[in-house]
């Protein structure tokens, strides 16, 4: 898993509530566990105006000119401004899959459903929450000013606007040194490597029946 640090990027306002999980990867799209090749599927049914399935190619279909992703000005866009309850509904990891495929690294948004929450610190992403007052200001600056971009700063748990306001946010210290470090859940157990290698080794000893049941 990627690590992060520091993020300086593009922001897409995306002005609609109650984004759920199949809207940000629709069902028929989640037939592989590998996690890439879901960005060109990413918000499929606001992106596109017909119906997408799986292997289509995307670049032969209708792009929906009013999506918010599709405006040349929001191209290559990394930070995702999203309303209350973002990611909501099953809690499919493909959500976090595709929007990191896309090329999103952070997530801004009044709340977040738990289950995404937790889903994108376990994929590099880093959600961040902020008072819905302040995320209205920044929808205001983003539409209001072509090539609007962020800083985020994850050790210093700040966003910081082009102007220099900078506004705190809260995070988890345990998944702030996940991100930090770039660990996932295999990462984490991995750290503790050594001393699982002698925890077995004296399992070896005490119980060596365990570890001959093949033989």
């Amino acid at each position: 898993m990627r690590a992060f640090t520091q993020h300086q990027g593009l922001v897409a306002p995306m002005d609609r509530a109650n984004v759920d999980t199949d809207m940000i990867i629709p069902k028929q799209f989640l037939k592989s566990i590998k996690r890439t090749g879901f960005g060109p599927n990413l918000f499929d049914e606001l992106r596109y105006l017909d119906e997408g399935q799986p292997d289509q190619d995307s670049s032969k279909r209708s792009l929906n000119p009013d999506f918010v992703l599709n405006q040349a000005r929001y191209k290559n866009a990394s930070v995702l401004l999203a309303r209350r309850n973002f990611g909501c509904g099953s809690s499919r990891e493909h959500a976090p899959w595709a929007l990191d495929d896309f090329g999103f690294r952070v997530i801004i948004a009044p709340s977040f459903a738990d289950i995404f929450y937790n889903n994108c610190f376990k994929n590099g992403l880093l959600p961040i929450v902020l008072d819905e007052k302040i995320v209205d200001r920044l929808f205001q600056e983003s539409e209001g000013t072509e090539g609007y971009q962020l800083m985020v700063d994850l050790t210093a748990q700040t966003v910081t606007t082009p102007s220099g306001e900078s506004y705190s946010f809260d995070v988890d210290n345990f998944r702030r040194h996940c991100l930090l470090n770039g660990l996932d859940d295999i990462g984490v157990t991995l750290e503790d490597a050594e001393a699982i290698r002698v925890y077995e080794d004296a399992r070896r000893q005490t119980a060596p029946w365990l570890f001959n049941a093949g033989n």
